[in-house]
């Protein structure tokens, strides 16, 4: 799957990003599709290989969606490893791509997912349109 979007939709998707999880205290979001690429990190990743971790955590994605097969799910909508002084945390959008959100053990969990509860559909809607529609 080749993802193509437009520069206004990656502005739009940064700018969302920001406000709503870099302020909240999250180290670093990136915006991946299921085949691992990286179509927008916000905040500092210089201490990640934020390649390794996405394509790690595309195929994480599709071993979790395995195991919800398995025991009767579809999928799961989010993943959340929960390290000593970081977190992940993962949230699909749509069919064909996740949010990988990593943050410090002082930013609670729920403000994160509350963050990104309130930016999911707006987000799915601009790589829905933004992948369609590219304005020069």
């Amino acid at each position: 799957m080749d993802t193509v979007l437009c520069r206004d939709a990656l502005e739009d998707i940064a700018s969302l990003l920001d406000r709503n999880l870099l302020r909240a205290g999250a180290d670093c979001v990136l915006l991946v599709d299921r085949a691992g690429h990286v179509l927008v990190h916000r905040g500092d990743p210089s201490t990640l290989d934020i390649v390794a971790l996405a394509a790690l955590s595309a195929a994480n994605y599709g071993a979790t969606e395995e195991i919800a097969k398995l025991i009767g799910e579809k999928d799961f909508a989010l993943l959340f490893h929960k390290g000593k002084n970081e977190n992940v945390h993962y949230t699909k959008l749509g069919e064909n791509y996740f949010i990988i959100t990593i943050f410090g053990k002082n930013v609670p969990l729920g403000l994160i997912r509350l963050r990104i509860a309130t930016i999911t559909e707006e987000i799915t809607n601009i790589l829905n349109v933004g992948a369609a529609t590219c304005h020069s």
